[in-house]
């Protein structure tokens, strides 16, 4: 499989990049539109060798001149191509030669009405807007969509399916579901969150052949996370070393979430995990884990002694937001250690709105809608703006949950990849809160733990539903694969 660059871009960025090219490294657009239209070609030969016909359905911008370079190609390697084209007229520059090319090769055109069908192809190339949509599909751009999805061809988008933001991952009326998305010169930040992942299918990327010396001209401050290697522990060590773990949570009926905290927060190599929580649950809540130290705490002064010997806090697993909740979150607080804020501490933080450098906020979008007093919708229209809302008004590392998990520091963003739909299930956050504060505890700095706490979350996700599938996953199946990978196995 490609490795595909860390950096990612907004659509202006990638615009500056192509004229970078262009103007100061002397590489015309017809040239990079050739480039763009052989890597689909490329694509088309490597993903679909069996297939004899191509379908490319184009639109009106520089997108259709990359597809006609790519039905060109196609055609000239003994396969069956159409063109469909409802203007082509309508092309200007590049993509006006790029059809003509293609014209002139005898290729066959379908100048066509959307309310028809496409005709029986092995492959659609999806050649109708890249990056350039800026407002919600309509017309007969919406019915060529609809067309392309009710086909059952495997389909090729060039650039980005066709009705996805480029900025944002999100589907703006209606979007094609491509199995393979070919992406040129920078990845689009778009496709790793949100909404994309339903429709990108397998990410296919080209530099188009660009210097290098164009990417260092502009630098971006939204990356794809990677896994680290984690360093073999002195044999000397000992428990103190690794820190120690405080999970407050687990009020009456929510015992659950707390013990899944702090089993997490061992498993990937926290020295200590103590549990402060309701007095009824704390002689049961480690009957099956009794490496998990539990106190029973009723008031917030019995918190104290506690406070006094960990390293780092998670507040909120099964927290609720009763009295006894509220006062446990401003002792917390007060106690100025690093703290991992999930679930119920963060529907209380939204009470509280403060702001401090020293925490890691988790939530997931309607968490994130009620510390930022907007509509869940709005929080998913722009995921990206969200999470940098997030991290300004509350400080600290901001993680936003969900397809393509979102983690802003007040200077970058990093979007992780890892993870799949069975996570849709309970007690999943409440292990991530604790995979991040076991590696606070030992030793990481709040946004590398973040980072990497949430990759490694889903990974372990990932791998636990490799064997049986991803419905029916729980979070507490997760835990020998965290050990696993913190292990670099």
């Amino acid at each position: 499989m490609q490795t595909l660059p860390l950096t990612l871009y907004r659509t202006e960025s990638i615009k500056v990049l192509e004229q970078c090219a262009i103007q100061d490294y002397g590489i015309p657009g017809f040239e990079l539109m050739n480039r763009a239209g052989e890597a689909v070609f490329q694509c088309l030969k490597e993903k679909c060798p069996d297939a004899a016909s191509v379908a490319v359905v184009c639109g009106r911008g520089n997108n259709a001149g990359d597809g006609c370079i790519a039905a060109r190609l196609a055609l000239l390697a003994g396969l069956q191509v159409k063109v469909y084209i409802s203007a082509p007229e309508k092309l200007t520059g590049d993509a006006q030669k790029a059809f003509k090319q293609y014209a002139e090769a005898n290729g066959s055109i379908s100048y066509w009405l959307p309310a028809q069908p496409i005709a029986a192809a092995d492959v659609i190339i999806d050649a109708l807007f890249g990056t350039g949509l800026d407002r919600p599909v309509s017309g007969e751009y919406r019915a060529a969509i609809e067309a392309i999805n009710e086909s059952q061809c495997r389909v090729i988008a060039i650039d980005m399916p066709s009705g996805l933001s480029a900025d944002t991952g999100n589907v703006m009326a209606c979007a094609v579901k491509a199995d393979y998305t070919v992406t040129f010169i920078g990845l689009k930040q778009g496709l790793f969150t949100g909404q994309a992942a339903d429709y990108c299918g397998e990410i296919c990327y080209s530099s188009l052949a660009v210097p290098e010396a164009v990417f260092q001209a502009l630098s971006s401050a939204v990356y794809r996370v990677v896994g680290t290697t984690w360093p073999r522990r002195a044999r000397y060590t000992h428990k103190g070393d690794n820190g120690h773990v405080l999970v407050i949570g687990g009020d009456a009926g929510y015992s659950g979430a707390a013990k899944l905290a702090g089993e997490a927060a061992l498993r990937v190599g926290a020295g200590l995990v103590s549990i402060a929580t309701r007095t009824e649950h704390a002689p049961l809540m480690n009957m099956n884990r009794p490496e998990l130290m539990c106190h029973g705490v009723e008031t917030a002064q019995q918190l104290e002694p506690l406070l006094d010997r960990i390293n780092v806090i998670v507040l909120g697993p099964g927290l609720g937001q009763s009295i006894w909740a509220k006062a446990l979150l401003v002792k917390a607080i007060s106690a100025r250690k690093p703290l991992v804020i999930d679930a119920d501490g963060l529907n209380l933080l939204a009470v509280f709105s403060k702001k401090q450098p020293d925490w890691i906020l988790t939530p997931h979008p309607g968490e994130a809608s009620r510390l930022l007093g907007c509509p869940t919708a709005q929080i998913q229209q722009d995921r990206f703006a969200a999470v940098r809302s997030l991290q300004a008004k509350f400080g600290g590392i901001a993680v936003l949950k969900g397809a393509g998990t979102l983690i802003a520091s007040d200077h970058d963003i990093a979007v992780s990849t890892t993870g799949n739909p069975g996570m849709a299930t309970g007690g999943m956050g409440d292990v991530l809160s604790g995979v991040i504060a076991g590696l606070v505890a030992q030793g990481l700095p709040l946004k590398e733990a973040a980072q990497q706490g949430v990759y490694c979350h889903s990974l372990a996700a990932d791998r636990a539903a490799g064997t049986d599938g991803e419905r029916g996953l729980l979070a507490s199946d997760l835990m020998p694969y965290l050990r696993r990978l913190v292990n670099n196995n």
